[in-house]
């Protein structure tokens, strides 16, 4: 069908048919509360998280997966044909990948199989605001002689994303049946999941399917077998209907609708897509991507930090909201989100994580707070409202600065020599926080080079605020104190033998690791690096930890590189931040190397052809998305979350500020 202005993904047979190529591509809708449906290009589910309909009982968490999948069978005349794909132990079963002739995502994921003269499209869409998944199925053309028939066989499940259900007795063998419609309350506690469609005919089946296996949980070391439960068989006559339709929801809903929904749900794409202010393919890409993590929380807005298993976070919404609502014409729900923030900062720090279960936040974070400042900075440069800034923003920030400067949980506190040291034994407060049982991975307790950089820039925010807001006391205070800041720490963080900056500092040592937190130091508005110094830490993080889809985050010449990212929970973790590329901090690479070279429009130009990976990558995994890491070493294999918020917030925020804005403000 197409959308005017949405960008377009799509595989013919030979990625479709091809087994691994099809099990490697995944496709993602959400709903804009914390819900989603997820799969493979072919059908098959590879990941417990996998589902038609995953709902947020209590949005934007509470997530539950209530139906996995829809089992289809075309029947044409008297044959029939298995068009879904599922693994077992020592087997794949059935092949229905190989009927599909093509796939795409326009503007949600489309499918179209082929048996013989008979072509059948399949698609698969959320509707927004709402735990709805709409599936829709209808022939390309009219058959010549033959009856067409399609079965489609819904298999539940009814329990938390993170498990697997195993057969039972517990669940539910009550359908309610009313016109068009189906519903069934799978165990007590579940929502009821309701089935809306415009079938010829519903039969009860009441069976188990066991043994489904997930080969990326294997791979993960996690649980990855499951059984699932048929309660129903919805037959359709494609020979009399043109198409066949069915609704999965939490709520009741009327198969009526669906064309309705469907229209709504393609013009509000189509308007996200033409909000975007620049016209290039590839951040137009970003802005569809952006628009899938940004769901409501309560009366307000949060960032989901990544699908298919992270919730909000503190940090990476603070990172990547710049890019995924300021350069995506969402400059209101950004607001909301930094209004959010603010009634929950506690003790002068921002919460890193609501637990999906609805206890207390988590305040166990250094870095989400300072980069709280920023995002602020951002949102008021580009809307000009200092009013929402200074009435409802400042007097937060202010606190956050007195907090820091007396000192708050963890040991957080401005010492002496201005800077701010954080973290205790066996706490992990920086975005580097792996930690497997007591052993922290990468401990960075102390000085952090990317903690000082976030704080001065904080400081230089305010002072800038204070005097927009003609508070002349506090600029001074400020001031004053982000010029200790920067004489510490050029005097205390440069390795000169190195020629870069050291990434800890603490009780009289220096950790000498080459790591990119670094490159923050030079990315920030606020900068403390002097010119000669930023140009050779953009060198040596080239050099060191440079890839075509990230930052390495440490340097393949220390002993403790890992160059894969794989295995286990304990393998995972720790290697997580030993060499493993994370694609977000392509954001600060990029704003760090337009600054050293003064924007110039070969380096832009340098910088728009370095990301031909990445715009690779939209077809390659996470359709449409970049993923959370990626192996330090070569071919760079994508790994843990095929989506990831600030993969797409940073590189989108990178390539709107800084090389198209830079590149018109140069034009004009």
């Amino acid at each position: 069908m197409g959308s005017q202005n949405l960008p377009l993904i799509h595989f013919g047979a030979e990625i479709c048919n091809n087994f691994d190529e099809a099990i490697s591509r995944e496709w993602l809708e959400s709903n804009g509360i914390g819900g989603y449906a997820s799969s493979t290009i072919a059908g098959l589910n590879t990941r417990r998280y996998h589902g038609l309909l995953v709902a947020a009982t209590k949005p934007p968490v509470g997530r539950m997966l209530m139906v996995s999948k829809l089992e289809e069978t075309l029947v044409v005349g008297d044959e029939r044909f298995d068009l879904s794909a599922n693994e077992y132990q020592g087997a794949v079963h059935p092949h229905g990948f190989e009927f599909l002739n093509r796939f795409r995502l326009d503007p949600w994921p489309t499918s179209v199989f082929g048996v013989g003269e008979v072509e059948l499209e399949k698609s698969v869409f959320m509707q927004h605001g709402s735990n709805t998944t709409l599936v829709s199925y209808r022939l390309l053309g009219t058959p010549k002689s033959k009856n067409v028939a399609l079965e489609v066989r819904p298999l539940v499940a009814g329990r938390d994303y993170h498990s697997t259900t195993h057969e039972n007795g517990a669940i539910s063998r009550e359908l309610e049946s009313a016109p068009h419609l189906v519903s069934m309350a799978l165990y007590g506690g579940v929502p009821r999941v309701y089935f809306a469609h415009n079938a010829a005919a519903v039969e009860q089946q009441f069976a188990w399917y066991r043994n489904f296996l997930f080969r990326v949980e294997r791979e993960r070391g996690m649980d990855f077998l499951e059984d699932l439960f048929n309660p129903f068989l919805l037959r359709f006559d494609l020979s009399k209907t043109p198409s066949a339709n069915v609704m999965l929801s939490t709520s009741p809903v009327k198969i009526e609708d669906f064309e309705s929904i469907r229209r709504a749900e393609s013009q509000r794409r189509t308007a996200v897509a033409n909000a975007v202010p620049v016209d290039d393919p590839l951040v137009r890409q970003l802005a569809a991507a952006a628009d899938q993590f940004i769901v409501k929380r309560g009366e307000g807005y949060t960032v989901m930090a990544g699908y298919p298993w992270f919730t909000d976070w503190g940090r990476d919404t603070m990172v990547s909201l710049p890019g995924l609502t300021l350069f995506t014409g969402n400059a209101r729900i950004a607001k909301g989100i930094l209004a959010t923030f603010a009634k929950n900062v506690d003790q002068g720090m921002l919460p890193n994580r609501f637990p999906d279960s609805g206890e207390q936040p988590e305040f166990n974070t250094v870095d989400a707070t300072l980069w709280y400042f920023e995002a602020i900075r951002t949102y008021a440069a580009a809307t000009n409202d200092y009013t929402f800034v200074r009435e409802e923003l400042y007097p937060v920030l202010q606190s956050i600065i007195d907090w820091h400067i007396k000192g708050t949980r963890y040991k957080i506190r401005m010492q002496e020599d201005g800077l701010l040291n954080a973290g205790e034994p066996g706490v992990q407060l920086t975005w580097m926080d792996a930690k497997i049982g007591d052993w922290v991975v990468t401990p960075r307790t102390g000085k952090a080079v990317e903690i000082q950089a976030l704080w001065y820039n904080a400081l230089r925010t305010m002072e800038e605020f204070a005097g927009r807001f003609g508070d002349q006391v506090n600029k001074k205070l400020y001031a004053n104190l982000a010029a200790a800041v920067e004489a510490t720490f050029n005097r205390v963080f440069w390795n000169e033998e190195a020629g870069c900056l050291f990434d800890v500092v603490g009780d009289g040592e220096a950790d000498d690791s080459i790591r990119p937190n670094q490159i923050i130091a030079v990315s920030l508005f606020h900068s403390m690096l002097p010119a000669d110094r930023a140009r050779a830490v953009v060198d040596v993080v080239e050099r060191e930890l440079l890839t075509p889809y990230g930052l390495r985050t440490l340097s393949r010449s220390h002993p403790k590189y890992a160059g894969h990212y794989g295995g286990g929970p304990v393998q995972r973790d720790s290697v997580y931040h030993q060499g493993t590329v994370w694609p977000w901090l392509l954001g600060p690479y990029i704003s760090a190397v337009l600054r050293v070279s003064d924007h110039s429009e070969s380096t832009r130009k340098r910088v728009l052809d370095s990301l031909a990976p990445i715009r690779e990558h939209l077809s390659q995994a996470g359709l449409g998305q970049v993923s959370e890491v990626f192996d330090g070493d070569s071919p760079h294999n994508p790994g843990g979350c095929f989506a990831q918020a600030w993969s797409i917030g940073e590189i989108m925020r990178a390539l709107c500020e800084g090389v198209f804005t830079a590149a018109a403000q140069k034009a004009a």
